[in-house]
């Protein structure tokens, strides 16, 4: 066997590892959403449901709050993802076409704050929105969560903007084209992976954030679906775990979906960036 066929072998079997160990707690968690109680707290686990049931399912969606929660949810994150691209979309471009002085130190202030722990920021973005009324206020979690979104997409952005050539830009501009219309003819399809890509992970972490909405929300009527979801939670010998299963999975279909509905453009983006390229 040659060097080279031996050293794909290896790193194929460790992204084949690397793979089971990734999605075998969410197969796990759909698996047991299916799984009776009899097999759920047998001692002997069971990879597959003998006899599915979606009795689990009737459970969580029994449950109080759970639409309005969804609905919650919803509203914060889209919100969120459309206020945080627009805003860093602008900025990218200002920072990634424009030199100013001071450019250097708030790229290196836009990196220090990603690496300030969420935990530290609680009491003091606490102590602001309850100055302000915006405590137990699904506008303060949307403002909390463009503090945390912001600089991310405002860095992964600009790393997109800064790829694109600008003679292409001065081209359509030579060639008759405005600045604007050379920005959205150029400039804005050359970047939509860069949009799509950064707004799913926007929408991920908003969608699963838990601490401050925790902190934030006190009414249930006001909670996002993951505080709902804490819920379920109780003692070893108290906490339904098929219910609790069955809700998890529940929660995640909105993301999944979201990701499908987006795939393709970020294919399509980057495969209309490149030949354009």
């Amino acid at each position: 066997m040659k060097v080279g066929t031996a050293r794909r072998a290896v790193w194929n079997t460790v992204g084949i590892v690397f793979f089971v160990v990734t999605v075998f707690p969410v197969f796990w968690m759909i698996s047991t959403a299916f799984k009776s109680d009899d097999q759920i707290n047998s001692i002997t686990p069971t990879w597959f449901p003998t006899h599915p049931t979606v009795q689990h399912f009737r459970d969580a969606l029994a449950r109080p709050y759970f639409w309005t929660d969804v609905k919650n949810s919803l509203i914060i994150v889209l919100v969120t993802v459309a206020i945080a691209m627009v805003l860093a979309f602008l900025s990218a471009i200002a920072l990634s076409k424009y030199r100013f002085t001071g450019l250097k130190v708030f790229i290196v202030l836009v990196i220090g704050v990603q690496m300030l722990p969420g935990a530290g920021l609680i009491i003091p973005l606490y102590v602001v929105l309850a100055r302000y009324h915006e405590v137990n206020a699904l506008t303060g979690v949307i403002l909390v969560y463009l503090t945390v979104a912001l600089p991310f997409s405002l860095w992964t952005l600009r790393g997109f903007m800064i790829g694109i050539p600008k003679d292409l830009e001065e081209a359509a501009m030579v060639d008759g084209s405005t600045r604007l219309g050379a920005f959205v003819k150029i400039l804005l399809p050359l970047v939509a992976p860069g949009l799509v890509a950064t707004s799913v992970f926007v929408f991920i972490t908003t969608w699963n954030e838990y601490i401050f909405a925790r902190i934030l929300l006190n009414d249930q009527a006001k909670q996002t679906i993951t505080v709902w979801l804490s819920y379920f939670l109780g003692s070893s010998r108290q906490t339904d775990w098929g219910a609790l299963m069955a809700a998890s999975t529940l929660t995640a279909i909105p993301v999944v979906i979201f990701f499908l509905l987006v795939q393709r453009k970020i294919a399509f983006g980057l495969t209309a960036g490149a030949v354009r390229g």
